[in-house]
């Protein structure tokens, strides 16, 4: 569990500085590609490339979530401000919480 949290710290710091609307550039550009290919008769291309388009988006949208619910610091940042992993725990923004609706 402990590797698994840094590699994924490790990911998500690198992903972090990349904008996600570079993946859904890559996804457009990846569709625009593979219809070329399929103009140009090269079918099999056209469909190996074209099949990047949904694992891209899939990409960008876990970055995107991974920067919404990611506090704003690393693990080092934590240990010096002198919280443990469970009561530094980021909050979900008021803005994407779910209304409480009453059963009674």
């Amino acid at each position: 569990m402990r590797n698994e949290d840094k590699v994924t710290s490790a990911i998500e710091g690198t992903t972090r500085h990349i904008p996600s609307a570079s993946f859904l550039g890559l996804a457009l550009g990846s569709m625009a590609l593979s219809l070329v290919l399929q103009v140009s008769g090269q079918k099999r291309w056209a469909q190996f490339v074209g099949q990047w388009a949904p694992t891209l988006l899939i990409i960008g949208t876990y970055n995107k979530i991974a920067k919404t619910f990611s506090p704003p610091y690393d693990e080092s940042q934590r240990v010096q401000h002198g919280g443990n992993a469970a009561s530094t725990s980021p909050s979900v923004p008021e803005s994407v919480r779910p209304p409480i609706v009453s059963r009674t």
